[in-house]
């Protein structure tokens, strides 16, 4: 059964901002790929660490937003442990609150994004 996952990659900041978009499609490719899907995702593009990783100040932050099951994600997590790219990353499974929450976040982005 396919559970809702939400994922933050934190990328080098040594990769231009189109490398750390291709990187972030790799993950969305496997996800796919293990017959998950994308409900959601979100660039962030470059944003100052709130303390150093691995002597870096800075990271390119990506959301994803996905529905996968849950034997696949201890996979994406290992490989995401594996990428040098990656500083960081945290995967949490959303409960019904959290899926809500998350469903309002896109729809005050979409409305966001029209009002532009």
């Amino acid at each position: 059964m396919l559970k809702h996952y939400e994922n933050i990659i934190i990328i080098t900041p040594i990769l231009s901002d189109d490398q750390a978009k291709e990187t972030a499609k790799e993950y969305e490719n496997y996800i796919i790929q293990k017959k998950g899907k994308i409900i959601h995702q979100e660039h962030w593009g470059l944003k100052k660490l709130a303390y150093p990783i691995q002597k870096k100040q800075s990271g390119c932050y990506h959301l994803l937003e996905f529905l996968l099951e849950s034997d696949w994600v201890s996979n994406l997590e290992l490989k995401l442990r594996q990428d040098e790219r990656i500083l960081r990353f945290l995967t949490v499974k959303l409960n019904k609150y959290g899926i809500e929450y998350a469903e309002i976040r896109r729809k005050k982005l979409l409305k966001k994004n029209e009002e532009l």
